[in-house]
């Protein structure tokens, strides 16, 4: 008895799969597109620094970046980023070459969309927060155990840029302009206030 019960209920399942897989391919459901993007970007970058506040020796440090962003809400996104630059001869002698990271928040707006043939042309203009940690390194940090040719601190980043793309997914960075607060030891007050530009390449993926 009881194996004719579960056979009923087998056959009978069977046959309601059959009916909604027929049902299915008759009247597909429409694609889904999930709620989230991601940015990609590639930059030429150069940061303006100084030895010391009120030291005449400003300098250029020049490298590449690399951020990303994940867009989950109506423009908003948690932006990482990575950053390199190098600097030689900023005094006789001494170069200076670092690395910095950072996380935080991104608020994107799109600015212009594109109609017709450029339906896929849009400006976007960001603005982002990031905190994060900076290395340098063949440098001079003086300290309270002497000179040393290594230094880590703090980042604190702000600012934003405009991207333009050109296609649904390939873009351009127009420009980048960022603060960068640093705290590495330089005989002083030990803070840094630097401008960093930036333009490149932006991949965009998703919506």
């Amino acid at each position: 008895m009881r194996n004719s019960f579960c056979r009923i209920v087998l056959l009978a399942s069977a046959g309601l799969l059959s009916v909604i897989g027929a049902w299915a391919q008759q009247n597909p459901a429409p694609p889904k597109q999930g709620p989230y993007s991601t940015d990609l970007a590639l930059t030429y970058t150069t940061e303006r620094g100084q030895q010391a506040p009120g030291i005449c020796g400003c300098f250029w440090l020049q490298g590449v970046g690399l951020d990303a962003g994940l867009t989950f809400w109506k423009g908003w996104a948690i932006a990482g980023s990575f950053n390199s630059g190098t600097a030689s001869n900023i005094a006789p002698g001494v170069g200076l070459s670092k690395v910095q990271f950072g996380v935080g928040p991104r608020y994107t707006y799109t600015a212009w969309t594109g109609h017709g043939a450029a339906a896929n042309r849009r400006l976007q203009i960001f603005g982002q927060g990031l905190i994060g940690g900076d290395h340098a390194y063949k440098g001079t940090f003086p300290g309270p155990n002497g000179v040393v040719s290594r230094a880590g601190s703090f980042a604190l980043q702000m600012g934003g840029g405009m991207n333009l793309l050109l296609s649904k997914s390939l873009g351009v960075r127009l420009f980048e302009a960022d603060y960068v607060r640093t705290s590495l030891p330089n005989d002083a007050s030990n803070n840094q206030n630097d401008l960093r530009l930036a333009v490149g390449v932006t991949w965009h993926i998703g919506r």
